[in-house]
């Protein structure tokens, strides 16, 4: 799992059968230190209820799809949870 900020949006006119309904955020990957880290990536919200500005954790590879209801749709990153707070360890 990664840590990351929601930055915004994504509009899809056309979604594969299985993400209807899905909503599509850029997510910016973030160090414990929550400092960038990397390029932003798309994400599809399992949760359903992530936002822009909001702190997340997410999943890539074929663990994403699994999060989806509809599972082993054609994603890359999974918004599977949102944070409340961050602590040093």
């Amino acid at each position: 799992m990664k840590l990351g900020r929601g930055e915004g949006t994504v509009t899809a006119t056309v979604k594969t059968p299985g993400l209807e309904g899905v909503k599509l955020l850029i997510v910016q990957p973030l160090t414990r230190t929550l400092e960038p880290n990397g390029e932003p990536v798309v994400c599809c919200d399992a949760t359903a209820q992530a936002g822009p500005k909001e702190l997340v954790y997410f999943i890539g590879g074929r663990e994403a799809a699994l999060a989806l209801p509809t599972t082993f749709v054609p994603v890359d990153h999974a918004i599977v949870g949102i944070v409340d707070a961050v602590s040093e360890i």
